[in-house]
């Protein structure tokens, strides 16, 4: 007897549909899987065999042949130890194949029979939506997070002996459903604020043109300087997740396995803060079959990078061409897969190893050599790629006595949401395109023209300070977004005024 099962596999972030056959013959009693399973797969034999055992189910003594549809594309994981299992059941006629029909089998057996939750349960919902399955059964574990996908019948299991009852019709496992406007009502809270920061309005004004835009960002400054406080605060003032990026950056946190329990939908915008002895596959991703590194989990939000010269030459090099298309592509022997990583970068650093380079309040230890031979660590390609460049100077202790909170973060995310509205209006004809970071060349031009004195003033600017191209491109789009933040329709030589000290601090430094 044949028994057929559907349920899913994980091809970079998304679902695709697993057909798993389950076939009973004569011969000497065997349990075959096929279809290129890894070890995690074929090792289902052993968990499929004794949950079957310790439920009081029969096991055929017979051939057993799993087969895992396609065949040419490698399965790995124990998700499949459910609808192995569900099949044999099949074919042992403990459960009718007709009651298996339109539903979708995800999730991990333990020996006794209970349900253990798996990686990856938002993907793979949203394929079995796409492909019109209109039934999921998974573990308990993943009901919040599948429940999220509208249109697809979600229903938990704790135990496989809760499955067999729900198959057979005896005791139906209920539909579980969830509210997604509360969720998201409740994911738009951050325990920080901008109001926290004494001084330091320099460095918030550039922050608020980083949101408005989307731009990278460095901050430049002596330690105790306020760097990485103001960078955790950063998510505070960037625009609400719509439901479709929410969707996005869920995907990949449930695939890579780091979604919180309690939340099955992530409604703020990730901050991913690595420490600088990560890898180059930690950050952008990999291993045998890829999985998503830091870059693709600040997905639609924050990749903070602390003291960015400590990071390994490797590291920073590899992020160049991420930072540019938005997507990393990981080439492997079993595959080559995509993860988005539109991602804004924010980094921070010393102007040194002792980290008081010209500091009036501190002297500086360094040699000139060894402070060329760190600013050296930062390429020249990478600066490039970041739109603001930041000094953020000592905080005085007029500021730090101050009483009252300074502006906060609601205060600086109205003026950002209303740029972001005139951008998302700008850029509604254009798919992928929300921010003015993401801009074009053809958009530049038409959207970032000048008029004859601005023209000469970028001119002048870019002889100076000796820009390429790429710094050129990025100076007319931080003008953009600051035209945008005043409500200006042209820019205007104030903002690209501004838009260019923003790009002098690595001749500062960098010399």
């Amino acid at each position: 007897m044949i028994a057929t099962i559907q349920s899913c596999g994980l091809m970079g972030i998304d679902g695709y549909i697993v057909t798993v056959e389950v076939d009973t013959g004569n011969g000497m009693p065997a349990f075959d899987v096929v279809g290129l399973p890894d070890a995690a797969v074929k090792e289902s034999r052993e968990r499929v065999r004794a949950a079957m055992k310790n439920c009081g189910l029969p096991f055929p003594l017979k051939h057993v042949t799993v087969n895992l549809a396609p065949a040419n594309i490698r399965k790995e994981g124990p998700i499949y130890d459910l609808p192995i299992c569900v099949g044999m059941l099949v074919c042992c006629e403990q459960v009718s194949q007709q009651s298996t029909e339109h539903t979708m089998f995800l999730g991990e057996l333990s020996l006794t029979g209970e349900l253990r939750p798996v990686m990856g349960a938002l993907p793979m919902v949203m394929a079995a939506q796409a492909a019109g399955i209109q039934n999921v059964i998974l573990p308990a574990a993943n009901a919040l997070e599948a429940a999220v996908v509208s249109g697809v019948h979600v229903h938990p299991a704790n135990n496989l002996t809760e499955i067999i009852r729900h198959l057979r019709g005896e005791a139906p496992i209920p539909r579980f459903t969830v509210d997604t406007a509360q969720l998201f009502a409740r994911g738009n809270q951050y325990p920080i604020d901008f109001a926290d920061v004494k001084g330091q309005e320099n460095v918030k004004r550039a922050l608020e043109v980083a949101a408005a835009g989307g731009h990278n960002c460095l901050l430049i400054g002596p330690p105790g300087s306020g760097k990485t406080m103001l960078a955790q605060r950063l998510p505070t003032i960037l625009p609400n997740l719509s439901f479709g990026e929410a969707l996005e950056v869920t995907k990949i946190h449930s695939i890579a396995g780091t979604l919180p329990p309690d939340t099955p939908l992530l409604a703020t915008r990730p901050f991913r803060s690595p420490h600088h002895t990560i890898s180059a596959m930690g950050l952008a991703g990999g291993g045998r079959i890829p999985k998503p590194g830091e870059i693709s989990l600040a997905h639609h939000g924050v990749l903070f990078l602390d003291e960015l010269p400590e990071f390994s030459k490797d590291v920073l090099e590899v992020m160049r061409q991420p930072l540019e298309n938005g997507v990393v592509t990981i080439a492997r022997v079993g595959a080559t897969l995509s993860y988005p990583c539109n991602t804004m970068l924010i980094a921070a650093m010393n102007p040194c190893k002792c980290g008081y380079y010209g500091d009036p309040n501190h002297t500086c230890t360094c040699s000139e050599a060894q402070i060329q031979q760190y600013l050296g660590r930062i390429s020249g390609p990478l600066l490039d790629r970041i739109d603001l460049h930041v000094e953020v100077s000592p905080v005085a202790f007029s500021d730090l006595s101050k009483r009252g909170d300074s502006e906060p973060s609601a205060a600086i995310k109205e003026r950002v949401d209303r740029a972001r509205a005139i951008q998302q209006a700008r850029f509604a004809d254009t798919e992928g395109v929300y921010a003015n970071a993401q801009m074009n060349e053809r958009q530049m031009e038409q959207f970032c023209a000048l008029g004859k004195q601005e023209q000469n003033i970028l001119k002048m600017a870019f002889d100076r300070l000796g820009l390429s191209a790429r710094a050129h491109n990025r100076i007319l789009k931080v003008a953009r977004t600051i035209a945008d933040l005043a409500g200006a329709e042209h820019i205007g030589t104030e903002h690209l005024a501004e838009a260019i000290q923003y790009r002098s601090l690595d001749r500062k430094f960098w010399r």
